[in-house]
């Protein structure tokens, strides 16, 4: 493909509490805080690990993820997709740090491999790799 890359792409979410949700997708994710204003009590914060990057804001917006809006046979399930190499050892990575499941890992009908894991804000997040990706 010619003409400039795009490197990363990273969702934004609304959250009830950033300390909150720092403290959730470090501790039980693993990410890191790679910028947070203000300091002490943030409402804005970028996270990330390796590839992966996730603004989180809070302000009088109430988080409305996925799973939330309107006529659910429309509704689009996750929050975010995150391609992993290995599901298999996240998952294992992941139980080690206290996370839940709501969808344990399994493969879909659909080549997917992985696991999803519901943030406090109730925004779902799916941990996996297509068949493709195996190659």
């Amino acid at each position: 493909m010619s003409g400039p890359a795009i490197r990363r792409m990273c969702p934004c979410f609304i959250v009830r509490s950033v300390e909150q949700s720092i403290a959730f997708h470090c501790d039980r994710l693993g990410f890191e805080v790679w910028h947070q204003q203000p300091e002490g009590k943030p409402f804005f914060a970028m996270l990330g690990r390796e590839g992966a990057m996730l603004f989180i804001k809070s302000g009088k917006a109430e988080p409305l993820p996925n799973s939330k809006r309107g006529d659910p046979r429309f509704d689009m399930r996750w929050d975010a997709y995150l391609s992993v190499p290995d599901p298999d050892g996240l998952a294992v990575e992941y139980g080690g740090r206290g996370a839940a499941f709501s969808m344990p890992l399994e493969d879909a009908h659909d080549g997917l491999r992985g696991f999803e894991i519901t943030d406090p804000d109730g925004y779902k997040l799916f941990f996996g790799r297509t068949s493709e990706d195996k190659r």
